[in-house]
């Protein structure tokens, strides 16, 4: 792929804080949200996608990104590194 068209795609962020796998983990989880959320808010506005069909992606990213976010938490606590 292009190099202009990647970094257009999947602009690169910077992670900031305590550096352990499990923010990593969830950091790359909460960049892969935001884009697939991006993408289906510009589906909906060109028409692609339904309001109901929006949401309920959404909702579903939603769920995704928490149940990951419950999961990273439980292995911070396990290898004590508790949430700061």
């Amino acid at each position: 792929m292009d190099l202009l068209l990647q970094r257009f795609l999947y602009p690169p962020v910077h992670f900031s804080g305590p550096c352990t796998p499990e923010r990593l983990v969830f950091h790359a989880n909460l960049q892969e949200f935001a884009q697939r959320v991006g993408y289906i808010s510009s589906l909906h506005t060109g028409g692609k996608l339904s309001s109901d069909e929006a949401c309920q992606q959404i909702d579903q990213l939603w769920d995704e990104l928490s149940y990951c976010k419950k999961i990273s938490e439980a292995q911070a606590k396990r290898r004590g590194h508790g949430e700061r």
